[in-house]
């Protein structure tokens, strides 16, 4: 295999593992190119959204209270009271209401 083959199989490989959910969960932002998928930035670690995260993401589109969203998800309050937090300062915004909208932006819930 030459060393284009070799690049091109290192980008397959690269792709896959930044679009695995079971593993690294979902990333916030654009893809590259021509719809060929970017390579992860540094920052973007932070940015990840957990499977978890994007579930309790969904419920709050649908307007769902923390407790509701513990009740559905079979999860604490408290833990929700997490995930939330998780996900404003993953979206980089202040409220639920922005994390919704910028959420429904990017792709990652139905409005």
């Amino acid at each position: 295999m030459d060393l284009a083959g070799v690049a091109g199989v290192a980008e397959l490989a690269e792709a896959e593992a930044l679009f695995d959910g079971e593993q690294h969960g979902v990333v916030v932002g654009r893809g590259g190119v021509g719809g060929v998928p970017r390579a992860p930035a540094a920052d973007d670690d932070h940015r990840r959204l957990s499977k978890r995260e994007i579930a309790v993401l969904t419920a709050m589109t649908d307007g769902l209270s923390n407790k509701q969203i513990a009740r559905r998800l079979g999860i604490s309050f408290h833990t929700v009271k997490f995930h939330v937090a998780s996900i404003l300062e993953k979206l980089e915004v202040d409220t639920r209401t922005e994390a919704v909208i910028k959420a429904a932006q990017l792709g990652l819930v139905m409005l």
